[in-house]
């Protein structure tokens, strides 16, 4: 099978959708009845492409322009992917826009329904989601979801028939063996709870800080970590730290390498993740890899993706995630539990399976089509 995929999320500072697309497509080129291409939808990132690229996938040389094209896809089914991409047999739009095709099958990824769920938490381009991905499902385009959380919001919030929408779990990213002294160095200390995730009001690091405000006068060696791209909203957190009594204890790191963010992993007492809504979740499944606990709220697709690997708390309850980090600093057995709880759990994913099932989805896609 031709599938050209929208492999936009490669450029710049990765994300977890960016982790996503390079996973799947390094996992799609090892497989012999898949041939993939990769295009961009993006002037900006349309240079950049080709040596971002795994080894396998070929690259697609046109360019889509983004903004004039989401204009005419949210009216029209026209112009078709195919004047960019050439004949394929799928296209695949990894971050929720898959164009509208001529004979093409079109598959697109939803990683979650933030901008339905919790609009207030959305600026910019995702604020379009909604409109897009309906007009997207009316002309046909099958949904892949990461989790069953997800689709079933799907089916739910924009009424795509069950029989189109499929969930293929992602995998994780490989984690580099790392040395841990260096993630140490990195924190400015021995002990340090890792907030690793884009700096934005979803992810909510306003409930973490004052969690960690709760255990820090206990734990007068443990320091509060964050690393992640600052994104929107970000002057709440500086109020939020600002506020605290002990904001000299809480460190901002930023977009960290591919190298620190193993070797922040690697070396931290404990990952919190205490997101208020979220469809998948990979920095706490690294954090398991790296043989580090997790602490995380029950939001979305964490309790079905994290399982009894994670100590799980409510949404935005301070308190109870102060409680977590205190079982985890403790080191009463919980975090010991919890390590080899989360490395066997991680078993479950890899991206071979990823691959497999995202094929079967592409040749009921072509067949149907």
């Amino acid at each position: 099978m031709r599938v050209a995929v929208d492999a936009t999320p490669l450029v710049g500072p990765r994300t977890g959708v960016g982790a996503f697309t390079a996973g799947l497509l390094e996992a799609l080129a090892a497989r012999p009845d898949v041939a993939p291409s990769g295009y961009a939808l993006s002037w900006r990132a349309w240079r950049s492409l080709a040596a971002a690229l795994p080894p396998g996938v070929r690259h697609i040389r046109r360019s889509m322009p983004p903004q004039p094209l989401r204009a005419c896809w949210l009216r029209a089914d026209t112009p078709p992917a195919e004047l960019w991409t050439g004949e394929v047999d799928v296209v695949h739009g990894t971050n929720f826009v898959v164009p509208p095709t001529r004979r093409a099958a079109a598959v697109m990824t939803v990683h979650d329904l933030t901008p339905l769920r919790f609009p207030e938490l959305c600026s910019g381009d995702p604020l379009y989601y909604p409109r897009l991905l309906r007009r997207q499902l009316a002309r046909g385009a099958w949904a892949h979801t990461v989790s069953q959380f997800v689709a079933d919001e799907v089916i739910e919030l924009l009424g795509a028939d069950p029989e189109r929408v499929v969930v293929v779990p992602e995998a994780i990213p490989p984690v580099a063996d790392a040395d841990p002294d260096e993630g140490r160095r990195l924190a400015r200390a021995e002990r340090y709870v890792l907030s690793l995730s884009t700096v934005e009001p979803r992810k909510d690091h306003l409930s973490l800080v004052r969690a960690f405000d709760r255990v820090a006068a206990g734990h007068p060696d443990v320091r509060l970590v964050i690393a992640g791209m600052e994104a929107w909203g970000s002057e709440h957190l500086d109020r939020a730290v600002a506020a605290v009594r002990h904001p000299q204890r809480i460190s901002r790191l930023g977009y960290v390498s591919d190298a620190h963010r193993a070797a922040l992993l690697r070396g931290a007492s404990v990952l919190a993740f205490p997101s208020r809504y979220e469809g998948f979740g990979l920095p706490p499944l690294e954090a398991m890899v790296a043989g580090v606990p997790v602490v995380a709220t029950a939001a979305g697709s964490l309790p079905e993706v994290l399982g009894g690997a994670a100590l799980l708390v409510p949404v935005g309850d301070d308190a109870a995630l102060a409680e977590a980090l205190e079982a985890t600093l403790n080191g009463d057995g919980v975090r010991d539990r919890l390590v080899a709880a989360g490395r066997d759990h991680v078993g479950r994913y890899s991206w071979e399976r990823s691959a497999q099932g995202l094929a079967d989805l592409y040749r009921r896609a072509v067949a149907a089509r």
